[in-house]
Parts: C-alpha cells; structure tokens; sequence
C-alpha cells in the first residue's frame, strides 16, 4: 500500500479526490451512455451506437484516455480506502448491469407499437442509470450512499 501523504502530493493539482483517491472523470463513461440511451425515443436508430458501449474498468477508462495525470489517477484508485473504494466498485458493476440489462430492455420495447412504451422503458432506465452516477459521484466525494440490487432488479423489472 503507497504512503496516503505520498498520493495525497501526487494528487493535489489533478481531478482526484485527496481523500477518497478516485476521480470523477471515469463517470464520463456512464455519462455518455445516458445520453445516448436519452435519445433513443426521439431517435431510435441511436439503439445501435448504445449497443456498442462496452463496460470499461476505472484503470482502462484513464489509460484509454490519454489524460496527462492517468497512471496517478490509476495509482490512486489501486490505494484508495475500502471504506469508499467498495462501495464504489459495487456501484461501477451495478452500472454495467443495468446499462446491460436496460439495452435489452429498451430493445424490446421498441418491437411495441406503442411508442410511450420506448419512452417509458429509457426513462426508466436512464433514471436508474442517473441514480448510480449519482451515487458514485457522492462515494468519490466522500459519502457512501448506496442504492441496494434488489430496488435496482425492481426498478428494471417493473
């Protein structure tokens, strides 16, 4: 485990957090993927580009970046405190499922020939999606809320 005052220098001039040791940034990737799934109902051929997302860890999101502080920034997230990086982690993998999941669920809906059941199905999963960024983001400042799996299966199955 690196010295936290050693990574607390390090990061004191970039985007990660000197307490957690994570970084906003890597909701960027979550974010984008909000976005296109928001725009599915106005524009369903979006579905395909959705499709191609694919989950990307914390350390192959700054690697893949190009950003000047990356291999801090990974450095940092491999130190950070369980107590934030856990939670954190759980939250990551529970956004990957329901990208996953909401993909195929929205996919479905469009088959209806109704189309307020493709507006209801990505409302529902970019609301849910927004929730976890939402939780994440709090975890990398400092706080650990948590949204539990099985209001998340319930969200995405009702």
């Amino acid at each position: 485990m690196e010295s936290a005052g050693r990574l607390k220098a390090l990061v004191a001039d970039t985007n990660v957090n000197d307490d957690t040791f994570l970084a906003t940034d890597y909701l960027n990737h979550f974010n984008e993927i909000v976005m296109l799934l928001e725009m599915i109902p106005d524009m369903p051929d979006i579905l395909e580009d959705a499709k191609d997302w694919q989950p990307k860890t914390y350390a192959q999101h700054f690697l893949d970046s190009g950003l000047s502080d990356s291999k801090i920034t990974v450095e940092a997230y491999e130190n950070a405190p369980l107590e934030f990086r856990e939670p954190f982690d759980i939250t990551v993998e529970r956004m990957n499922r329901v990208v996953i999941k909401g993909i195929e669920r929205i996919e479905g809906a469009m088959d209806s020939s109704r189309p307020e059941d493709l507006a209801a199905a990505t409302a529902t999963v970019t609301s849910l999606l927004q929730r976890l960024v939402d939780i994440a983001s709090a975890i990398i400042h400092g706080s650990t809320p948590q949204l539990e799996q099985d209001e998340i299966d319930d969200l995405l199955d009702g």
